[in-house]
């Protein structure tokens, strides 16, 4: 049966065959999403995927110009089903009526929970000289985009106020603070939004704000439908205590991002990876307990982005040109837990491998948690 709002897809044996002559990556690698995996795991995980999970096998999927099956909700629905995931959190765009509906169905249908991804709606030019003050249509397609998430019965929509790493992106405090009050105005922009279509807003820590800070952002914005997505492990590169962030963010709670870290020491400060669940340094038995405690039903949801580790440079001076007040005990501490759950060798790297490597990493990455993640961690 052919989906509401859906291009005809080529066949499965022509799409395999496309995909395999274009790059020399194998058909069964990069096949259709219903065939990646074979059947579901007996035993299925509560444990969601993020979309940024599979960015290697869109990588693929993208070269030279080759269809992404994952960039369609439904698709990506069916390629975690056959994982075993427990949902999915992936941006649902604005969509009609018709294709919004399906997707709720096949979700109940197996038992999966939806989330989705939206980038708020424009208040003023950012960094990169996107939107304009009240950007009209920026208001009229996060609107769009809030409805479809609502007509799929997604829990929540993860956005992000501040995009990129503090310390990476900005230069002073000053240029901080004015991205930081870019990023609150488009929040409240699209809080009336929300709230009147009663869809809930969950705001990641996206290495942007320290605790104290997001805090203080969801106080000022005082709306039930504006929490957080708590990402355990992006606070370790802002020198906080990844427990201490799970406490501080428990009662907002609305969506997780779970992901461990393996880190290790360089000249300039730390390297810092995603790891599968279970081989970092995060106590995630624990920071599940946190987070379940002040919400029993939150669903969590994988990420983890298979890629070269990212550098720290928190003894440089670049890297404190935007904190003013982060105490020299933060600093200590974090480089205590580096010291101690340093890994003993080189952290993985994937850049020098080819792109079927690549691609095959990820999905042992992406296989490994979702089987911690049911074992150990009872999701």
């Amino acid at each position: 049966m052919k989906r509401p709002s859906e291009k005809r897809q080529p066949s499965i044996k022509r799409r395999d065959l496309l995909l395999a002559a274009a790059g020399g990556l194998s058909a069964s690698l990069l096949s259709t999403p219903a065939r990646l995996f074979g059947a579901a795991p007996e035993a299925k995980t509560g444990l969601g995927i993020v979309i940024y999970c599979c960015g290697l096998r869109q990588k693929a999927l993208r070269a030279d110009g080759r269809e992404n099956p994952l960039a369609d909700p439904l698709d990506f629905l069916e390629h975690c089903r056959r994982l075993g995931a427990g949902g999915i959190q992936t941006p649902l765009g604005a969509r009609d009526e018709a294709y919004a509906v399906e997707l709720r169905r096949r979700a109940e249908t197996c038992g999966m929970f939806i989330e989705a991804v939206a980038a708020l709606p424009h208040d003023q030019a950012g960094p990169n000289n996107q939107g304009s003050p009240r950007d009209q249509g920026s208001m009229e397609r996060f609107e769009r985009e809030v409805l479809t998430a609502k007509q799929a019965g997604a829990k929540s929509i993860r956005v992000v106020m501040i995009p990129g790493r503090r310390y990476e992106n900005y230069d002073s405090a000053e240029q901080f603070r004015q991205a930081a009050e870019r990023g609150l105005e488009a929040l409240r922009l699209a809080e009336p939004i929300a709230a009147r279509h009663r869809v809930r807003l969950a705001v990641e820590n996206h290495k942007d704000h320290r605790a104290e800070e997001k805090l203080d952002v969801l106080k000022k914005i005082d709306s039930e439908y504006v929490g957080m997505c708590v990402d355990t492990g992006n606070s370790i590169a802002l020198l906080e205590d990844p427990l201490e962030t799970a406490r501080a963010f428990a009662p907002w709670a609305f969506a997780v991002h779970l992901k461990d870290a393996g880190v290790r020491e360089y000249e300039d400060g730390f390297l810092l990876g995603d790891v599968p669940l279970g081989e970092g340094v995060l106590d995630l038995p624990e920071i599940v307990r946190i987070l379940r405690e002040a919400k029993p039903d939150l669903p969590f949801s994988l990420e983890l982005i298979t890629r070269d580790p990212l550098q720290v440079p928190c003894l440089t001076e670049e890297y404190w040109a935007t904190f003013a007040d982060v105490p020299g005990r933060d600093l200590a501490r974090t480089l205590r837990t580096i010291r101690r759950g340093a890994s003993p060798e080189p952290l993985p790297r994937v850049s020098g491998l080819s792109l079927e490597a690549q691609v095959e990493r990820e999905d042992e990455n992406i296989r490994k948690s979702l089987v911690y993640a049911r074992d150990r961690l009872k999701l």
